[in-house]
């Protein structure tokens, strides 16, 4: 396979999907060993996979590429990629377990809603909020993966003022879906 052949097949949408899909188990196992090395090689994988979530969506609307199963396995990605590194960092004890809880418990709550609003016809599109949201769930994960001080900044400390961010709009942003599709609710 020539170059040209795997740099098209790696700069499509679902292959950069797939690519975050495979990074989970990845992830998980660097963050067993709670060792300064693969802490922070998670947290390069963690923000590797996080980018390309960004250029798939990218390429699918400028391209033209955008695709059934890439709709459906482009949010499974994203909630795989973030509720596995949550619970690992809480099984770590890098950050409180109850707010891996909420943080995952909104995400299977908004996605099942998204069901029944899909069912309606209705648009299902991520809001600002959500986007918010996204923000500033990675850019909690990522330092508190690294949890260890480098170059005297402690990025645990920097983690944890995201993660409160990332709590915020995940509650905010959940409600507001919900109070935006009540009329399919009941």
């Amino acid at each position: 396979m020539g170059l040209e052949k795997i740099k098209a097949v790696v700069l499509t949408p679902n292959f950069m999907t797939v690519s975050r899909i495979v990074a989970v188990p990845i992830i998980v196992v660097l963050l067993m060993s709670d060792a300064r090395s693969t802490t922070f090689i998670a947290a390069a994988l963690f923000s590797l996979a996080s980018i390309t979530d960004y250029f798939d969506g990218y390429l699918a609307r400028t391209r033209g590429l955008e695709t059934k199963l890439g709709k459906i396995l482009d949010p499974l990605a994203d909630k795989l990629l973030v509720s596995s590194s949550l619970v690992m960092l809480a099984s770590l004890g890098f950050m409180q377990g109850w707010i891996a809880c909420v943080i995952i418990g909104r995400e299977l709550a908004v996605t099942g809603l998204r069901c029944v609003l899909i069912e309606n016809g209705q648009d299902v599109a991520a809001s600002w909020l959500g986007k918010y949201k996204v923000g500033f769930q990675i850019a909690a994960i990522i330092p508190l993966m690294l949890h260890y001080s480098y170059l005297g900044i402690n990025f645990n400390g920097i983690g944890v003022f995201f993660l409160w961010g990332a709590v915020f709009f995940t509650i905010w942003s959940g409600f507001d879906y919900f109070i935006k599709a009540r009329k399919f609710l009941f």
